[in-house]
């Protein structure tokens, strides 16, 4: 199978694809980022069509529309024609329909596979996977979804409804991370130790595990991406797109996407998704 697009998602799939046992053929826009996988047991290859010339399964984990509409059309014709194609980028509803009316246009089998978890889960091999697609094709992505994932939860049978759960389970990503970088800068403004926050919440109904985790990133002030902050920004744009286009509220969307933009002015853009904290 071959993975196109080795950032911090698509790499860490490549190589729980490799523990498997899968042979996988890998490419990336930079090559240098894709090298280390051939250490793995990877083939590192210079375009898409190279990567997807023998492949049964092609998984794109790209950043955005642009990016996936332009791999696309570089690689359709060079498939075979039983190949599955496994969207896995998030790039919200339009993009989705875009890259489902290019997958009729070249008559391939598209389905989708949203990840949600972030760069050590893909390393793991523990994602939670939202698909979408014809259940007998999914059906046959078992071996590839067990592989990278420990539970695939089936949102429909058409492309896009996998997309719509991804924005929403991001929509609460981005709000719960927000609000603990809030409520730990709430506690140290009024002198106390940020630390009581998550203390007090821990054991409680209102706890989080993923609250814990942001949390004690942001009291340490150290944020190696796992979630780059850039990247959630770009998908909180698409939730809010999404969200005017179905006629739902965008004040909290609005209001996160300011706070995010601000830890991103302040060079964050790379950071972990925690360095929202530094916002407030």
């Amino acid at each position: 199978m071959s993975v196109l697009g080795t950032g911090a998602m698509g790499a860490g799939v490549a190589g729980s694809l490799r523990r498997a046992g899968h042979d996988v053929t890998v490419w990336n826009r930079t090559r240098e980022r894709a090298e280390p996988l051939a250490d793995a047991g990877a083939t590192v290859v210079d375009t898409p069509s190279e990567a997807v010339a023998d492949a049964e399964v092609v998984l794109l984990t790209l950043f955005d529309t642009d990016a996936v509409v332009d791999v696309l059309e570089q690689a359709a014709g060079d498939a075979p024609e039983e190949a599955v194609w496994v969207q896995a980028s998030t790039i919200g509803t339009a993009g989705t329909e875009t890259v489902v009316q290019l997958a009729a246009k070249y008559d391939i089998t598209l389905v989708e596979a949203m990840m949600l978890g972030t760069k050590a889960p893909a390393e793991q091999g523990k994602l939670t996977l939202l698909a979408a697609g014809p259940a007998d094709v999914l059906d046959g992505l078992g071996s590839v979804f067990e592989a990278i994932a420990v539970k695939t939860v089936r949102a429909g049978e058409q492309v896009g409804q996998g997309t719509a759960l991804k924005l929403a389970a991001n929509a609460w990503i981005a709000s719960i991370t927000a609000a603990t970088g809030q409520s730990l800068a709430i506690a140290r403004s009024l002198g106390l130790d940020p630390a009581l926050f998550l203390e007090a919440i821990d054991g409680s109904a209102s706890d989080s595990p993923y609250a814990h985790t942001k949390g004690e990133s942001m009291i340490e002030g150290a944020f190696p991406a796992q979630f780059a902050l850039d990247g959630l920004r770009k998908d909180i744009g698409l939730i809010a797109e999404a969200a005017r286009a179905a006629g739902v509220s965008t004040v909290l969307l609005e209001a996160l996407g300011r706070v995010y933009a601000d830890a991103s002015a302040a060079g964050h853009g790379g950071d972990d998704i925690a360095a929202v904290g530094t916002a407030f």
